[in-house]
């Protein structure tokens, strides 16, 4: 399960079981995030979190990456059998955005925000999936 975290909304993507793509779920509030993940993990099982932390064209942390600290810190005490991985996000809502634009959505559809941050998780955990070495 992968995560692009702000603080208006999270986006939320997970994977088959095989792992072999990565799909958009859904958008959550930051404060309703810890009653859908309980409820998520009464009925679906989860191997890994996966939280794109945003940084700066350099390579160091961005403004926002002090909240999304906080949320891997909550993840990992909250839930301390499943790891947590971090990984550099980059340019995703961007790309989120192309991928959108791409899809023949209209206009109104890719100016959605929530669905702008789906697609930016669902990439984060693609990401993550492609450089795992098996």
């Amino acid at each position: 399960m992968a995560f692009d975290y702000g603080t208006k909304r999270i986006g939320v993507a997970v994977t088959d079981p095989m792992q072999i793509i990565a799909t958009a779920l859904t958008t959550v509030h930051p404060q309703d995030i810890w009653t859908f993940l309980t409820d998520y993990l009464h009925t679906e099982q989860i191997e890994t979190f996966v939280v794109g932390k945003p940084k700066q064209l350099d390579g160091s942390d961005s403004e926002s990456a002090s909240h999304v600290v906080g949320f891997m810190r909550k993840l990992k005490k909250t839930y301390p059998t499943i790891p947590v991985v971090e990984i550099d996000e980059r340019f995703t809502s961007k790309m989120a955005s192309a991928a959108i634009a791409q899809s023949g959505k209209k206009k109104k559809d890719r100016q959605q925000k929530g669905l702008v941050d789906t697609v930016s998780a669902t990439i984060i955990l693609q990401s993550y999936m492609e450089g795992r070495n098996f």
